[in-house]
């Protein structure tokens, strides 16, 4: 009997039918992806906070890790300098006004929004494989502890970044800070980093529920079912006739072993 079985499946070619991500797995992936582009740049973007032209400020704008000034003196230092053009916050052209630019609560707003980018990114580096299902096996018995992991992700960086917002959005207008306040604006970067919150927020909700989706299926059992093959027929193009399948385009080599008993 097990040399008509090796005969059987000798004759037979089986394609693999590899399920496909469903669309609210696909579109939850492609919010948190915006959401980290976001992020992204809003990071790197020195447009957080901007002075009206018409002020003629010497405040021009400043990001997380950038100031831009134009002929700006700073009342507290002793000598008459003027700093002028955009540098990072940790370049020598501004060691002397560090201090004073960057205040205890900025430094916060820092590490939130890179603490937030770093779980962006975490997420969708656990999402692609969830997408494209490889490797199939990991898949098919960890998917739904994945998609929970980068639900989680996704939540954690939306909380970080409501944080970051909401603390810049609450001190920048500090009259101990930058002068003349009342000249200054929230800017474009700034709108980027509330849209990537609300970005990250969608895609971890919608993740949630395709975890619970996911987790159902797990414990039902589904997971650990062989994965279903289509018969494309024997080699020698009879669709497997010769052979004792069936003509119905669909074999289970199992249910046909009592023609061979």
């Amino acid at each position: 009997m097990s040399s008509i079985f090796q005969q059987y499946y000798r004759t037979q070619k089986y394609e693999l039918q590899i399920p496909k991500a469903t669309d609210s797995l696909v579109f939850g992936s492609i919010l948190s992806f915006l959401g980290g582009i976001f992020i992204l740049i809003a990071f790197a973007s020195p447009y957080w906070l901007v002075s009206w032209e018409y002020t003629f400020s010497p405040f021009q704008s400043m990001g997380l890790w950038e100031f831009c000034f134009k002929d700006y003196r700073h009342p507290h230092f002793q000598f008459d300098k003027l700093f002028n053009g955009c540098h990072y916050v940790f370049s020598e052209e501004y060691r002397i006004i560090r201090e004073w630019m960057l205040p205890g609560w900025l430094q916060v707003v820092q590490a939130f929004c890179t603490l937030g980018m770093m779980n962006s990114f975490i997420a969708q580096i656990l999402l692609i494989p969830i997408v494209a299902k490889w490797p199939l096996k990991l898949i098919l018995n960890y998917g739904w502890l994945i998609t929970m992991i980068g639900s989680i992700a996704n939540a954690s960086t939306a909380f970080l970044i409501f944080l970051a917002v909401s603390i810049f959005g609450g001190e920048c207008f500090r009259r101990d800070w930058l002068q003349y306040p009342n000249f200054n604006y929230l800017s474009w970067a700034y709108a980027f980093a509330v849209v990537s919150m609300f970005l990250h927020l969608f895609a971890a909700l919608i993740l949630f529920t395709e975890f619970r989706s996911e987790l159902v299926k797990y414990r039902e059992g589904d997971e650990h079912q062989e994965i279903p093959m289509h018969s494309t027929g024997s080699p020698d193009g009879n669709n497997g006739r010769e052979s004792g399948s069936v003509t119905g385009g669909m074999s289970n080599p199992a249910s046909d072993s009592h023609r061979f008993v």
